[in-house]
């Protein structure tokens, strides 16, 4: 390390993606000095970056029905008056965009603001951001947090991974700050999920080990059908597909999100193929408006998808468009810790989405809503803290930072590996089963036993190191949660457990890193409640 940065805020945003813009846009706007920093570049970087996002976006006269809906399809788990909540907020926050992304006009001259196109979006956004006087660190990815003696969060650290203005590459920073909002996003497990590959769960690791709770870990086998030749995960263009074996002989696959279990049991089997000539002609001619990208992968193969087939697989998203996350413990997206604070992919979206996904809708609009939620308390905290650059703080990483025995090289390949059979295997993520995932968790606790023993790295292997420890951490609450609840409930599916149990319709929290533990806590009735 050839030297650092030391600076003081009164709010650290750590993530420049959707939420974190948004979380920046919270706090400036309530009248803090902001500091954003991110591992890319904030207003290019992140899921929402590269996609066509749709926020939940319902008039006020309808919204008491499709939340009641709603919070019949989230099994149990959703809270309606966090849906309410997002509704609101998204309705009367998005359009305040306007100056700066065009939003198209219907055929009824009415402004359409639901659906947003994820490039535009984002560079709106960090125009935004930066009218707004937030000071940006692109490429900058955070490491760990600090720590009051009393454990609330007193900012972070982490490491300049380019030379830019007088600093060296991998250079260190160091920022006090009030209070602290995370939105680093979920974690894709490197799945090839188009933009995800920064989603490695930093922000859970962080958070954790600064004593923060998380839930709904479970919840995490979300998967979309893609080329097998790309990392092209726009998915909209497979409700027309049509899928078959390495015969041509056509498999009775439904279209929609309930095709995943026959999808994944037809590609245990083999190759699987697919042809998507039933889209309709006007939808064909609207895809490159709608997601400019999504033919590319197809024009650079020279295949025609409405003619041609082409072969499959699916994508596991992880926490992404899964459920899991940092517990929430206030209306303002508070963590179990003082002063840090959760948005976005980051944070649990059981409360807006249940045991289902959210998708992109209602993760676009969760994204927004406790971005600006957790900005503005964020604000309000350090403003009450009045304490960011004062008394000593410690740090609180550890693994793949400072080995708790001899450092000394590990296998991240190996470790990646071990990983991805865990969470993205068809066969032990898809159809899950109590003995598959005790042994699965086994090797996930050896391998963070390895890490957290013998893992440190210099320079920027530091990232990388960081990295690997997060999505073996992240793994380990996916599983054991998973191991935890002994039923099907929503996207999480037991084969050995295929009913549901209504004594199990609760929150599923789980913490700890050498050793895990796990509290159930109830949902709030599922009725519909005020906004």
């Amino acid at each position: 390390m050839s030297g650092a940065t030391t600076l003081s805020t009164d709010v650290l945003v750590i993530g420049g993606g959707m939420a974190g813009a948004w979380a920046a846009l919270g706090a400036a706007r309530a009248g803090a000095q902001v500091t954003l920093v991110e591992k890319g570049c904030c207003g290019t970087s992140g899921i929402a970056a590269s996609a066509g996002p749709g926020h939940w976006w319902v008039p006020p006269e309808a919204r008491d029905e499709v939340v009641r809906q709603r919070a019949l399809v989230g099994a149990g788990l959703a809270e309606p008056a966090w849906m309410h909540g997002i509704l609101d907020t998204t309705w009367r926050h998005l359009p305040t965009i306007a100056p700066h992304y065009e939003f198209p006009v219907g055929a009824d001259g009415r402004t359409m603001y639901r659906g947003v196109r994820g490039p535009e979006y984002l560079r709106a956004l960090r125009t935004l951001v930066d009218r707004a006087g937030v000071r940006v660190l692109d490429h900058s990815p955070a490491l760990e947090l600090l720590r009051h003696a009393d454990g609330s969060v007193a900012g972070a650290a982490g490491l300049h991974l380019r030379a830019c203005a007088g600093i060296a590459a991998h250079d260190e920073w160091t920022i006090r700050a009030g209070a602290v909002v995370v939105a680093s996003g979920g974690c894709a497990f490197l799945s090839k999920l188009l933009g995800a590959d920064n989603n490695t769960g930093d922000g859970y690791l962080m958070a954790a080990e600064a004593g923060a709770e998380l839930s709904g870990m479970e919840f995490t086998n979300y998967y979309t059908v893609a080329p097998k030749h790309s990392s092209m995960t726009r998915s909209m263009s497979y409700v027309f597909a049509r899928y078959f074996d390495a015969s041509g002989r056509e498999l009775a696959i439904p279209s929609g999100p309930g095709s995943v279990p026959a999808l994944a049991q037809a590609l245990l089997a083999g190759p699987v193929f697919c042809c998507l000539d039933r889209i309709p002609q006007d939808l064909r001619e609207a895809l490159p408006t709608i997601s400019p990208n999504v033919m590319l992968p197809f024009t650079r193969r020279g295949i025609d998808p409405f003619t041609d087939r082409f072969e499959i697989t699916l994508r596991g998203e992880g926490t992404v468009r899964g459920i899991g996350g940092l517990r929430i413990a206030s209306e303002e997206c508070e963590t179990t810790v003082r002063n840090l604070f959760a948005a976005g992919d980051a944070a649990t979206r059981e409360q807006v989405a249940g045991a289902v996904s959210g998708g992109g809708n209602i993760n676009s609009a969760w994204a927004l809503s406790s971005g600006l939620w957790s900005g503005a308390a964020a604000a309000r905290r350090a403003r009450q803290e009045g304490r960011r650059a004062e008394g000593a703080v410690q740090r609180a990483g550890q693994a793949g930072l400072r080995p708790l025995g001899v450092a000394r090289g590990v296998e991240r390949a190996a470790i990646v590996a071990d990983v991805q059979r865990a969470t993205l295997d068809f066969d032990q993520n898809i159809f899950r089963a109590g003995p598959a995932l005790a042994a699965s968790l086994r090797r996930l606790d050896q391998r963070w036993d390895e890490i957290s023993t013998h893992a440190a790295g210099t320079a920027g292997e530091r990232l990388r190191q960081r990295e690997t420890a997060a999505l073996v951490a992240t793994a380990r609450w996916s599983v054991s949660s998973a191991l935890q609840r002994d039923e099907s409930r929503g996207m999480h599916r037991r084969v050995d457990a295929p009913a549901m149990r209504a004594e199990l319709a609760h929150r599923i929290n789980v913490g700890g890193l050498r050793t895990l533990w796990h509290r159930s806590e109830p949902a709030r009735p599922v009725g519909l409640e005020p906004a």
